[in-house]
């Protein structure tokens, strides 16, 4: 298995444009993973790039969001082990969808916000469409490589904006990402190859989760390793604002309220991680669920709430922690990636037992 994990890291992950995402940290968590590993939890997956690394490790993978559009990546590129779109996938994914008039929920709720009339009506069709692809796995790679589609087709690849059609008439902007102005069946073809070959096996019983993570982890056993990337709390993105039309197109809610400018999904999920009257329980409650696994890693960052100190002192009541930090040199979005700020990984082991000998 050794020397076959090593052939894993031919099958590239897809690069993300997601705000948080750990793709570029990958090799520096991966200093801190604990030798023995067999069964590893990705908690918060986003993009899902840790997941995967764990993956290619060779590594039992769990993942779990609690967005559902996250989800399918995890299905599609790690619980998948084998399933890929073929020709003739793709065919009946741009076909003329028979009940097109029951999919209208993009073009009526996002023409003229990020997309134009025909665009809209494209996705509401490959929409129609995904549930006729012959298993679940084919399914999460058209959720996958469509959702990461939209995000390279609108500036800045997020959706907690209003401007992606005026940046789409920009010449300049165009100049910088020929994507705004190429059709989303364009860039689902270019990006699809790389989606499927990043498809493995990894010879493990992979399973990705849409849960919160609170109601998840009672139902495992035997973990060997838990990252935890919760949501930055006061120093990142909202994620449910930034990628609201992902989520949107992926459950194609029909009983949502659709609020502001961006038409954002009403009422938001809760997570219990990303406000601060909720957060300091939640993250309590979270190391107590995780007593039972032995080596947590945590992202975290110096602008977060609570503070790297305060956080700290929760931690240690379960782990004995070793901080390592990484200092961003370029911002990368939110204000908890500008330049200067600091990613935080907290490696906890086991707390050492003590053994006081009693001498009679």
């Amino acid at each position: 298995m050794l020397f076959d994990s090593y052939s894993h890291f031919n099958h590239q992950f897809p690069a993300p444009q997601y705000l948080g995402a750990k793709h570029t940290h990958l090799a520096w968590i991966n200093k801190f993973i604990p030798s023995q590993v067999q069964t590893a939890l990705d908690a918060f997956s986003g993009s899902q790039s840790v997941a995967f690394l764990f993956k290619q490790l060779g590594f039992k993978t769990i993942t779990n969001d609690f967005l559902n559009f996250n989800n399918q990546i995890g299905l599609a590129l790690v619980e998948n082990n084998t399933e890929q779109l073929r020709k003739n996938d793709v065919e009946l994914l741009f076909s003329h969808a028979e009940n097109k008039t029951d999919f209208q929920l993009m073009e009526n709720t996002f023409t003229n916000v990020f997309f134009q009339q025909e665009e809209a009506a494209f996705l509401d069709n490959f929409r129609a469409n995904i549930p006729l692809l012959e298993n679940r796995y084919k399914q999460a790679l058209a959720y996958a490589v469509i959702n990461r589609s939209m995000t390279r087709k609108i500036t800045m690849g997020h959706f907690a904006h209003t401007q992606a059609l005026q940046y789409a008439s920009n010449p300049e902007r165009i100049k910088r990402n020929s994507s705004l102005i190429k059709p989303l069946k364009t860039i689902f073809k270019n990006l699809l190859p790389e989606y499927n070959y990043a498809v493995f096996d990894n010879k493990q019983d992979n399973c990705s989760h849409h849960a919160n993570i609170l109601e998840l982890l009672p139902t495992l056993e035997n973990v060997d390793l838990a990252y935890f990337d919760p949501p930055y709390c006061d120093s990142h993105a909202d994620y449910q604002s930034f990628y609201h039309l992902l989520e949107t197109f992926t459950e194609y809610w029909q009983d949502k309220q659709f609020i502001n400018g961006i038409k954002r999904y009403e009422p938001q999920r809760v997570s219990g991680f990303d406000k601060k009257k909720d957060v300091i329980a939640s993250f309590e409650k979270l190391f107590e669920l995780a007593e039972n696994i032995p080596h947590w890693l945590i992202s975290y960052n110096n602008r977060s709430y609570p503070s790297v100190e305060e956080f700290e002192k929760i931690i240690s009541k379960h782990r004995q922690v070793q901080i390592e930090a990484k200092t961003y040199t370029n911002g990368r979005g939110g204000k908890g990636s500008v330049a200067g700020s600091k990613e935080i990984l907290f490696v906890c082991k086991p707390k050492k037992k003590h053994f006081v000998s009693i001498i009679k």
